[in-house]
């Protein structure tokens, strides 16, 4: 009996102690917020300022109304900016009296190759202004170049690193680990080249699969080669030679073929820039981030009443409400049928960032794109990856615009269904026994294999969903449903290529979307409006504090493997058939 209460005793002392501790996270978490609340305030933008652009925080789709996420009030990560806020904020700079110049740091940037596409264009605008682009850094990943590389003047430190060897694609397998812990993936599919099951069935690319690959990564190699080239006035054969001969070796290379203009350090830099202020060397010249900058709104003409409402569909796809990382075909269709009603919004632009998803989510926001294109212009703007279901649900519109880069198509079905019986009988000594009423009353167990007729049943549905797909396509690109058929097979394609083979319909980045949907209602004046509405903060943390809490720290603990976590765990996850570019390819 002595020992029982001493165990109840130390299970209490460790509830109060936890329910302590967390009263005391979350009582800081909150006093994080509000002081964060005043960081939003506008900010005082002095003369002869330079406008300080930091390339190497996320670039998200949409800016956050406060800094309300764990790693920024923990203070591990800084700010993050929404790349329309990014760019605009460059393109308000090139009228602004008080900017003088652009200062660039980027070593290692977090954003897609689209997303820096559109960033970089922002740049190569403000320089028609007349105004000196200075960027430096003590290391250049092959991204961060690519950025940089618009600068009047890139600058290296002299013992820096400059990387520049071309890309490589990796694709992550799990089938080897899956077989050691007695788990098969049963697969149903349409399409050979729809390679998201791959990472289960296979431990090595399929040849369908490698052809995508290799197209998608030389497609936008030729792509940065290309834009790099005429930034630095290098020709591209020298650009690829001194890639494939990893040329840059030393700081010293970099500067032999022409990839930077000098190198120098830091206070030699500040010295250029006190020069383009006019201010005394050794000086504080007046500097103001982007983010900052960005806080100092243009007023709207708020007495306008045509508006152009920006969609944003951004992660994944998933029934239900989402949130702001993912697709929730409620919430988007809710959105969509709000701006459809509305008869002061005039067009739409669906912005789509995503991989895809579910099938039947994508079918639920489709029909809502399909409908509204009857009433007022749907124009679709791709961001990074718009790809399956993220392709699916754009289908509708009436164009769609691309980047070069961007990473689209995988117009194909999937399911899997685990066979965990080895793992289970074989490995932890587990069986099962069960009557049923029927003979598929029990399709889809994950105890046993799948019978013959289970087989033929579920890939049917598959086949349907990808019949219903191709035809969605079909219309929407009013083209045949057998040229379709040729070009999807689950295959993804870049941006270029998709406006090739009409699954796009041009070249353009998220303000000429703006711009055509404007055009084609017929609009000169109008303001924009965003949807779906952001959800309030604190009520998203009070209602996922948990998985907000549990995220962070798996985030802290496993640095660059969480990704792998958190793959494996959105696979568990999943249930229907999805239309789904699972395994994007990482490209380095």
């Amino acid at each position: 009996m002595k020992q029982f209460f001493k165990y109840v005793l130390a299970t209490v002392v460790g509830i109060i102690l936890t329910s302590f501790l967390s009263l005391i996270f979350f009582i800081f978490i909150i006093s994080a917020f509000v002081s964060s609340i005043n960081k939003n305030e506008s900010v005082m933008v002095e003369d002869k300022s330079i406008l300080y652009v930091d390339l190497n925080q996320p670039i998200i789709e949409r800016s956050l109304d406060n800094h309300f996420d764990l790693d920024y009030l923990m203070g591990v990560e800084a700010d993050k900016i929404g790349f329309f806020d990014l760019i605009n904020g460059i393109k308000k700079a090139e009228t602004d009296d008080r900017i003088k110049g652009i200062y660039i740091n980027v070593s290692a940037p977090q954003s897609g190759m689209a997303t820096m596409k559109e960033v970089r264009q922002a740049l190569i605008e403000f320089k028609k202004s007349g105004k000196p682009i200075i960027a430096y850094s003590e290391v250049y990943s092959q991204g961060a170049y690519y950025l940089a590389s618009v600068a009047n003047k890139v600058y290296l430190n002299p013992q820096g690193d400059l990387e520049f060897k071309g890309l490589n694609s990796e694709v992550m397998f799990f089938k080897g680990a899956l077989d050691k812990i007695g788990v098969e993936m049963q697969i149903l599919r349409v399409g050979d080249f729809k390679s998201a099951v791959e990472p289960y069935t296979n431990t090595k690319m399929s040849e369908p699969n490698r052809l995508q690959v290799s197209q998608m990564v030389n497609g936008i190699y030729d792509e940065i080669i290309k834009e790099i080239g005429s930034s630095r006035n290098i020709s591209t054969d020298s650009l690829k030679s001194i890639a494939n001969q990893y040329k840059i070796q030393q700081p010293e290379d970099a500067l032999k073929y022409k990839m930077v203009d000098a190198l120098k350090y830091k206070d030699e830099v500040l010295e250029e820039l006190n020069t383009i202020t006019n201010t005394k060397k050794n000086k504080n010249f007046p500097i103001v981030s982007i983010n900052d900058y960005i806080k100092n709104k243009v007023e709207t003409d708020i007495s306008n009443k045509n508006k152009v409402a920006v969609i944003y569909a951004n992660g994944e796809i998933t029934g239900g409400e989402g949130d702001d990382a993912t697709i929730g075909s409620e919430r988007i269709s809710r959105a969509i049928r709000k701006a459809r009603i509305d008869s002061t919004i005039k067009a739409i632009v669906l912005r789509v960032n995503s991989p895809g998803g579910s099938a039947l989510a994508s079918e639920v926001i489709w029909r809502e794109v399909s409908l509204t294109k009857k009433v007022k212009p749907v124009i679709a703007s791709f961001g990074d990856v718009a790809a399956s279901g993220g392709y699916y649900i754009a289908a509708g519109a009436d164009s769609i615009l691309v980047q070069p880069n961007t990473i689209t198509g995988s117009i194909g079905v999937f399911g899997i269904i685990p066979n965990a019986q080895k793992l289970l009988n074989d490995k932890i000594g587990i069986t099962f026994d069960n009557e049923k009423t029927g003979q598929f009353a029990d399709i889809m167990s994950l105890t046993r294999p799948m019978t013959p007729g289970e087989r033929f049943i579920l890939q049917n549905g598959i086949n349907r969903v990808y019949n219903v797909f191709i035809n969605r396509v079909s219309t929407g690109r009013t083209r045949s449903k057998e040229y379709i058929e040729t070009i999807a097979s689950g295959r993804v394609w870049t941006g270029k290529d998709a406006v090739r083979i009409g699954l796009a319909d041009r070249e353009a980045g998220f303000k000429e979307a703006i711009e055509s949907a404007a055009r084609k209602a017929n609009i000169k004046n109008y303001r924009l409006v965003e949807y779906p509405e952001k959800l309030d903060p604190i009520k998203a943390l009070l209602n996922n504090s948990k998985n907000n809490i549990q995220t962070y720290f798996l985030q802290r603990e496993l640095g660059n493997e969480y990704s792998i976590y958190k793959k494996i765990k959105e696979a568990s996850q999943r249930s229907g058939i999805q239309t789904h570019m699972m395994f994007v390819p990482v490209i380095y």
